[in-house]
């Protein structure tokens, strides 16, 4: 996804912003993250957003999210690109991933919501469209997921698959597979495209091994 207006430098993004955490939930650089917001601190995060830069970072809770919950510590900082009411008290927004941030410290705002301030230095390179899709072993990838596809019932356009550039098939695998928080959040915080890509083959691989110990306990 291609912004209209991209940054062209850490410096430009916002470092001070709304946070909205949820489990399970990747943004990542140039991916898209349709959202569904009902719960009204959120809602007021969005009409605050859309009134503002449209920039809110995503986010994983280390447990169940409460209003105090730990977060983990590296997120990505995404712009509101589509935006609809529902005309039954919700939002449905779509994030674009501008860049993934480490968080500094809580900012006291007085809002129902959090905010918080964020260092995005340790992923500059995150601006820089494409990069690293060289290093990445793009057939060793599509041929492990074929066999996670397979023994996960998942459904895949290869058509499309065949056809994606390799940073957004990286991107699109690491947000579309099923896989928990932690192993979500080790996506999220691997430094470059080909560690991204080598973290999903080895999830991949994890998964499809424990399953063959569980269906050996039952025979």
């Amino acid at each position: 996804m291609s912004l209209n207006r991209p940054f062209g430098t850490i410096e430009e993004i916002p470092q001070i912003i709304p946070i909205f955490p949820l489990a399970g939930a990747v943004l990542l650089p140039r991916s898209e993250l349709p959202l569904n917001i009902f719960e009204p601190r959120y809602l007021a995060l969005v009409e605050s957003a859309i009134a503002s830069d449209r920039m809110i970072g995503m986010i994983q809770p280390q447990q169940h999210e409460t209003a105090l919950s730990e977060l983990f510590n590296v997120g990505c900082v995404g712009r509101i690109t589509r935006f609809v009411e529902t005309g039954d008290g919700r939002y449905l927004i779509t994030l674009s991933g501008v860049s993934r941030f480490s968080i500094l410290k809580e900012v006291t705002a007085g809002t129902p919501y959090r905010r918080f301030q964020v260092d995005y230095l340790r992923f500059s390179a995150d601006l820089l469209p494409g990069a690293g899709e060289n290093s990445v072993d793009r057939a060793g990838m599509i041929s492990m997921l074929r066999t996670f596809a397979e023994a996960s019932n998942l459904e895949i356009d290869w058509g499309s698959i065949d056809a994606a550039p390799t940073e957004t098939l990286v991107n699109a695998l690491a947000m579309m597979c099923p896989f928990g928080s932690n192993e979500k959040q080790a996506l999220i915080e691997a430094i470059d495209l080909k560690t991204r890509a080598e973290t999903l083959i080895t999830l991949a691989k994890m998964d499809l091994a424990e399953r063959g110990r569980e269906t050996t306990k039952w025979h």
